[in-house]
């Protein structure tokens, strides 16, 4: 008899979150399988998680983590619980592939130098000697000193982040950076945003104190015609707010470079997914 099946029967709770674990995992399941990461690849890096939430969330207080006790709490042996804390997390190595693309775009969709006068972002001369302080070189050049702009063209323009018109100026393709071929960039933003997401709905599930913003609004019994007018109607509201957002970041980040109080982060996201209804059993 499996004594954890009968844990779990015997808890409610732990069966319910079972299952809402079963639908969360749904859509990242079909994205493993779709670029062949199997269960046996999937069940590796699940026991790296379980050992680093266990590792840095589940400490007592003015004591050191053990590999016994992280073992008791995620049941993984011993041994497996010492070899996965002594690996590297990769993951915090991406983030400043894609950070300075954001940033840039961030500026370029949002400061009064580079938009138009309905907010749009201009399209920009691509050498300072031509549009001085309004040129693509100069944008570059406000976010990173060190990183000289025909790279950054050269890496757009690949990917489909912008094109070049024939003024010689160069054009933001979307008011966010979706690149439309670089499959790194867009994993990227996809950990990024599926994180913060589940972990502000696991902070409010928690009850942890004050709650996270998380809101949402759903409906079913929809025609292909009102979901698509919804849909053009919650990306241009949607994009009101996040370029509000982002503008005021902007100012907020330019005013604490000197503070040593600056070390927080946030994610302010929207989303609109719609599906087909599955019919229900009869």
């Amino acid at each position: 008899m499996n004594k954890s099946n009968d844990v779990i029967s015997e808890n409610p709770v732990k069966q319910k979150v079972l299952t809402a674990l079963q639908r969360v995992l749904k859509p990242l399941v079909r994205l493993a399988l779709a670029q062949g990461v199997n269960y046996q690849m999937l069940l590796e890096t699940l026991k790296v998680v379980f050992v680093q939430v266990a590792e840095e969330e589940f400490k007592l207080d003015e004591r050191e983590q053990t590999d016994s006790r992280i073992s008791l709490l995620t049941g993984l042996h011993r041994k497996d619980v010492h070899r996965l804390r002594d690996q590297p997390d990769n993951a915090q190595n991406q983030h400043s592939l894609v950070t300075l693309g954001s940033q840039l775009v961030g500026l370029w969709v949002s400061d009064a130098d580079f938009i138009d006068a309905i907010g749009n972002p201009k399209p920009l001369p691509r050498l300072a000697s031509v549009g001085g302080e309004l040129s693509f070189d100069r944008l570059v050049a406000r976010v990173s000193k060190d990183i000289r702009a025909r790279p950054v063209l050269d890496e757009w323009l690949r990917v489909g982040v912008v094109h070049i018109n024939d003024d010689d100026c160069v054009c933001l393709n979307t008011a966010a950076f979706v690149p439309s071929e670089d499959f790194d960039s867009k994993l990227f933003f996809f950990q990024q945003n599926i994180h913060d997401h589940i972990a502000a709905t696991t902070h409010n599930l928690m009850n942890i104190t004050p709650p996270m913003l998380e809101r949402c609004v759903y409906y079913d019994g929809l025609t292909v015609e009102a979901i698509n007018e919804l849909k053009i109607m919650g990306e241009s509201q949607g994009m009101v707010a996040l370029k509000a957002v982002n503008a005021r970041a902007i100012e907020l980040q330019a005013m604490a470079l000197t503070s040593s109080a600056a070390n927080q982060r946030f994610t302010f996201a929207m989303y609109f997914y719609h599906a087909k209804e599955k019919q229900a059993p009869r």
